[in-house]
């Protein structure tokens, strides 16, 4: 397989010729890194989060969108489907990279973590990137700066030139789109949690609602969550059978049916006191090949509503 940083920088390319259009702010730091605003300070919209969960699954995944129902209302749903679920969701998608320097705080993600390789996921995919470029997809509610530029070049064996963050708040519709993208990735993580192979997953395709947009970070954390664990749908083709497929799901962890800002308050926002389990799609198909096909989960449309703050006014009696 070709870099999957290579791939992704056709993509961040894209980004850059049609800032504008997807209302996206591109600058350049004094190190020469280039920061692109996807949802800080820039206005970026439903585009601009496809785009950016395409960079962020290095270009490995079909994304769509589709108006969908939720509690009776029409919903905007993104849909992800890939052949190359180990790479594309494990080894680039996951936000797996803390970023914490001084007064900044963030989580990374993208094909730049194949740069260093030092979580467990890309031992057990056997998969290690080598690029001149680095991409790494920042969620933060501020714009990183040349400490964090130089942070992601000195991990991953680049120039500082050849760094590109991408940023978004979880707080802004861009956030809120790519977190609707990660309802297979979650379902790759449960899986390799239960020791499953992740090579052994030939196709994973699935949605979520996007949750509506709050600029309080908090209140944005507990929404984008929710859309997953209560309305994440997940099908997953395999090659080997397992008898722990039912432990994918959100369903079975002990505080289903709480919202997440309320998990998240209970562990004080501090997310290493968070049960793993916790994040999880709400349902899952799991279709061995020339095996039999298990269904897990279900979608809680009623806790989405509530926690998405819908109103009672098309009369279905949320709210």
């Amino acid at each position: 397989m070709d870099s999957i940083n290579r791939t992704a920088i056709e993509l961040v390319d894209e980004a850059l010729d049609f800032a504008g259009e997807l209302k996206i702010v591109p600058h350049e730091l004094d190190s020469e890194a280039t920061v692109i605003d996807f949802g800080v300070e820039a206005d970026g919209g439903i585009e601009a989060g496809i785009l950016l969960a395409e960079i962020q699954t290095a270009g490995l995944a079909n994304l769509t969108t589709r108006t969908g129902q939720l509690a009776g209302t029409p919903r905007p749903y993104v849909e992800v489907s890939t052949d190359h679920p180990a790479i594309a969701l494990l080894c680039s998608q996951k936000a797996g990279w803390e970023l914490s320097f001084d007064d900044f705080e963030g989580l990374g993600s993208g094909p730049a973590r194949a740069l260093v390789g030092r979580e467990t996921e890309f031992e057990r995919v056997g998969y290690y990137d080598e690029s001149e470029f680095a991409t790494l997809a920042v969620e933060s509610a501020s714009l990183p700066d040349d400490a964090i530029a130089e942070h992601a070049a000195d991990l991953a064996g680049v120039d500082t030139s050849g760094v590109f963050l991408p940023t978004f708040a979880t707080g802004s519709i861009v956030g809120s789109v790519t977190m609707a993208a990660r309802a297979p990735e979650l379902a790759m993580f449960r899986l390799l949690e239960i020791g499953y192979d992740p090579t052994d997953v030939l196709t994973a395709t699935g949605s979520a609602p996007v949750a509506p947009v709050s600029y309080d970070e908090d209140v944005a954390m507990g929404r984008t969550n929710d859309a997953l664990a209560y309305g994440g749908e997940v099908y997953l083709q395999v090659a080997r059978d397992d008898d722990r497929f039912d432990e994918i799901v959100s369903t079975v962890r002990d505080d289903y049916g709480t919202p997440f800002i309320e998990v998240f308050e209970d562990a004080d926002w501090d997310f290493h006191d968070v049960p793993e389990t916790v994040f999880a799609p709400a349902s899952v198909t799991v279709d061995v090949v020339d095996g039999p096909t298990y269904s897990y989960g279900e979608t809680d449309e009623d806790l989405l509503a509530e926690s998405f703050g819908m109103t009672d006014a098309a009369g279905y009696g949320f709210e």
